[in-house]
C-alpha cells in the first residue's frame, strides 16, 4: 500500500509498505552503512527516529537473532530504496520484512533515498512523519513540536544485573542502552561486569566498590539523561570514567561543557578520527546527532581533546588525566574477530 514520508518543511516522499502505518513521528536520520542494518535497527541509540539507509539494496543477507544489538527495536520506522525479496546467508533465519513486522515497525521501501539524503543534507536532519493514511497532510506535521519522551525508560535495566567473570576486576556500567558489540569485548577482558539501571544513585554505585564506571551508548536528547548528570558529577574523581556517545554527553555536562544539535549528525560506520598526539588516522562507527562544544570543553579545568573528526573537525574523544575521566563520541568496536578495541585497555589503566 501507498506510503508517504512528510517532512517538517514540507517535502513529501512517497513509498509502499507491506503494513498499514497510523501516524508515526520521529527525527529523521540517514544511516550511510553499506551492511548492519539489523545491528543499527536494534540499537538503541536510534529510539524514536524514522531511520533511512542510504545504501540502496537492504536485506539481502536477512536477519538472525544473534546480530541483535538489544533485545527490541527502536526506529518508529526504516526507509530504504529496496528491500530484498530474497536473502542469501547461511546464519539467516528471516527475511527483513517479516522480522520487522514480528515487531510491529514498518519499513517503507520504494523511496528515493538519494533524493531524501541530499535534501537532508541541505536542510539538516528534521522531524518527519509516516503514514499510510491518505489524509494525511503537510500543514498538520508543520504544526507539531518535536515531543520530549524518556526512552530509557524502556531500554535500560530495571535491575542489577553481574555478568562476565566473577573473579575478574569488577566494574559498574551505567546502561543507557548498552550494545551487545561492546558488552562482548567487556567479557572478553574477563571483567566483573554489574550492569545498572541509569537512575542509580551515586551513593549505591560507590556500595558496590567498583574499580571503574563506564557509562554506556544510549538515545540522545532524552528526558532521562538530565537526571545523570549530577550523579556523574559527584561521581567524577572518585572513580575512573569511561562516557561512550550519550554517555561521553553526559560525561561532558557534568565537566560544565555544552552539547549542541548538529546540523547533520553521524550515522554509520566510515567516519574517520584522527588523534592529536599522532600522525594515525581510524575509521569508526558512529551513531550521534550532537556534538560536544569544543570551546566549552577546552575551559573544563585539565581536559584535552585527544581526537577529532576528520570531516567536520569535531570532538571525538577527551580525557582528562587527573580525574581520571574519558569520553568518547563514537562507538568502541572490535577491529576484528575476538580483539577488543584499545580504549578499553587504555581506560583499565586507571582502574
Amino acid at each position: 500500500m501507498r506510503a508517504r514520508l512528510i517532512l517538517k518543511d514540507g517535502r513529501v516522499f512517497l513509498g509502499e509498505s507491506a503494513i498499514p502505518i497510523t501516524e508515526r513521528t520521529g527525527r529523521v536520520i540517514f544511516d550511510t552503512r553499506i551492511v548492519g542494518y539489523q545491528q543499527a535497527i536494534t540499537d538503541p541509540a536510534n529510539a524514536g527516529k524514522i531511520l533511512i539507509f542510504t545504501y540502496p539494496l537492504i536485506g539481502n543477507y536477512g536477519t538472525a537473532k544473534r546480530f541483535n544489538e538489544s533485545e527490541g527495536v527502536w526506529p518508529v520506522a526504516v526507509i530504504v530504496k529496496e528491500s530484498s525479496p530474497i536473502y542469501s546467508h547461511w546464519q539467516a533465519k528471516e527475511r527483513l520484512n517479516e522480522w520487522a513486522r514480528n515487531f510491529g515497525l514498518p519499513v517503507i521501501y520504494g523511496v528515493d533515498t538519494r533524493s531524501l539524503t541530499v535534501h537532508l543534507r541541505k536542510k539538516g536532519e528534521m522531524l518527519g512523519l509516516v503514514s499510510t493514511a491518505s489524509s494525511v497532510y503537510r500543514g498538520r506535521l508543520q504544526q507539531r513540536a518535536e515531543k520530549k519522551h524518556s526512552y530509557l525508560e524502556d531500554i535500560s535495566l530495571k535491575e542489577i544485573k553481574q555478568v562476565g567473570s566473577r573473579k575478574g576486576k569488577r566494574i559498574a556500567v551505567l546502561d543507557l542502552g548498552l550494545t551487545q558489540s561492546i558488552l562482548r569485548q567487556l567479557k572478553r577482558l574477563k571483567l566483573n561486569i554489574f550492569l545498572l539501571p541509569y537512575k542509580m544513585p551515586a551513593e549505591e554505585i560507590l556500595k558496590l566498590k567498583p574499580k571503574t564506571l563506564i557509562i554506556s551508548n544510549g538515545p540522545e536528547n532524552d528526558c532521562g539523561l538530565k537526571e545523570i548528570v549530577p550523579t556523574v558529577k559527584r561521581l567524577a574523581g572518585k572513580i575512573p570514567i569511561l562516557g561512550i556517545s550519550a554517555g561521553a554527553q553526559v560525561l561532558a555536562l557534568s565537566l560544565g561543557a555544552k552539547i549542541k544539535r548538529m546540523y547533520i549528525g553521524h550515522h554509520g560506520l566510515n567516519y574517520p578520527i584522527k588523534s592529536v598526539n599522532s600522525l594515525k588516522g581510524e575509521i569508526t562507527i558512529q551513531n550521534h546527532s550532537y556534538e560536544i562544544e569544543a570551546k566549552s570543553l577546552i575551559k573544563c579545568k585539565d581536559i584535552k581533546i585527544t581526537a577529532y573528526n576528520l570531516n567536520d573537525h569535531t570532538v571525538e574523544e577527551f580525557e582528562n588525566r587527573r580525574l581520571k575521566l574519558i569520553g568518547v563520541l563514537y562507538y568502541p568496536l572490535s577491529p576484528g574477530f575476538e580483539e577488543v578495541h584499545p580504549i578499553f585497555r587504555r581506560f583499565l589503566k586507571y582502574a
